[in-house]
């Protein structure tokens, strides 16, 4: 029974279909990715993670993917890419769509005060003459931020409290959640850049209301299922949970008090002992449209694929050519990151969203120009996987030429 070990790429499996041209042998019978192999397991031994997935697409295909280590050390299951992950805040990028499909439609309009389209006023206290827009959501410039209550409101399961009673809570000033200092930015809406994770489940709410169905089920009649994600949903009543991977907090001695005050995420029975990966709860939070897609590597590589090709996966359009372009441009003269939702980096100016929350750590970029794509997941938020990231990209686009 295997542990510990970890897959190497000469043992890798095909998925059916799947056209692999980047793994031609050398003369000398290696293959161009056995330093990632290499430097891979040594990332995940180095930071005391179970598990690590990921894959490059290019043009319309998967052209490589690769595993390494545990998805459940309990359960001795090796981590795999059709294993369903909460990509914490790649899941954003699914709502920018949402919203951006009402867009497409004239549902929704980008400069539009949010309180047009949700049924209760929404102002940031100190600015009560300015409205919130949907584009100040789209470009993290709304001014409403992540207070205390955002961190609280974790917990096992799926949410307890509607995503419509959660923002009202949080963004009226009668409300349990409501803290002027805490949930609004003391600067103008619109004037300033705050990333906010409260703002796009406000986003959702609206996608909601203007859709008049809940935001989980639009996604999955307008983006799920166009894509054939048949395993994705936001929450866990709507996957295989059988296949979930467990998100794992490790114990250092620097963070171990930390861990111990957020026991909220464990089973009564935990033991916090230094050097232990500890297995979290499948957790979630009422704000769910910021960060709580559950997916796998598999199914996550057909919505990058439609984005990197004019909307189109498998002949379903999910977005606009037009759109696609307006979301993957710069918004401001003095920010070179920030598109609608998505981002810039400046490592090979690629687009696209990381994501991270307890066990979790995500990242899904592409080069429009060169069409390759590559995404990752750890079961884990130790260590650095854009490191991970960038090695596989320029690996990839090296056999590219």
């Amino acid at each position: 029974m295997r542990r510990t070990e970890f897959v190497s790429l000469r043992h890798l499996k095909l998925l059916p279909g799947v056209i692999v041209i980047m793994l031609a042998l050398n003369a000398f019978g290696q293959s161009p990715f056995d330093s990632v192999d290499i430097y891979i397991n040594q990332y995940i031994k180095e930071n005391n993670i179970p598990g690590f997935a990921c894959c490059i697409v290019k043009d319309d295909k998967m052209h490589w993917y690769n595993a390494y280590g545990q998805a459940n050390l309990s359960e001795d299951k090796a981590m795999s890419i059709e294993g369903i992950m909460n990509i914490a805040s790649i899941s954003k990028t699914f709502t920018a769509t949402a919203a951006m499909q009402l867009w497409e439609k004239h549902l929704i309009r980008l400069e539009a005060d949010v309180s047009e389209y949700i049924g209760f006023k929404v102002r940031n206290p100190k600015y009560p003459d300015t409205p919130i827009t949907v584009y100040q959501i789209l470009t993290h410039t709304s001014s409403i931020l992540d207070g205390n209550s955002y961190g609280e409101s974790y917990s096992c399961g799926d949410p307890a409290i509607s995503l419509k009673d959660w923002i009202q809570n949080y963004l009226i000033p009668e409300g349990e959640y409501y803290d002027s200092d805490e949930n609004f930015g003391e600067w103008k809406p619109g004037t300033q850049g705050a990333y906010s994770n409260v703002a796009f489940g406000l986003l959702g709410l609206i996608v909601e209301e203007v859709a008049k169905q809940s935001f989980n089920e639009y996604c999955r009649d307008f983006i799920f299922e166009p894509l054939g994600m048949k395993n994705t949903g936001w929450f866990l009543s709507e996957i295989d949970t059988s296949i979930h991977i467990k998100p794992y907090v490790y114990v250092s001695e620097e963070d171990r008090n930390e861990v111990m005050n957020n026991k909220r995420f464990f089973p009564d029975e935990t033991e916090f002992n230094l050097g232990s990966n500890l297995a979290t709860c499948l957790y979630s939070f009422p704000n769910y449209p910021d960060g709580l897609v559950r997916t796998s590597i598999q199914e996550l590589s057909f919505f990058l694929i439609s984005i990197m090709n004019k909307g189109v996966y498998n002949d379903s359009k999910i977005l606009k050519e037009s759109t696609i372009k307006k979301m993957l441009t710069l918004q401001f003269d003095d920010n070179n990151s920030q598109g609608l939702c998505w981002h810039r980096t400046a490592f090979e100016s690629l687009w696209g969203h990381s994501g991270g929350d307890p066990g979790v750590g995500t990242n899904m970029y592409f080069h429009p120009g060169t069409k390759i794509g590559v995404i990752t997941f750890q079961n884990s938020n130790n260590g650095n996987s854009f490191n991970i990231f960038k090695k596989i990209y320029l690996t990839a686009k090296r056999l590219d030429r």
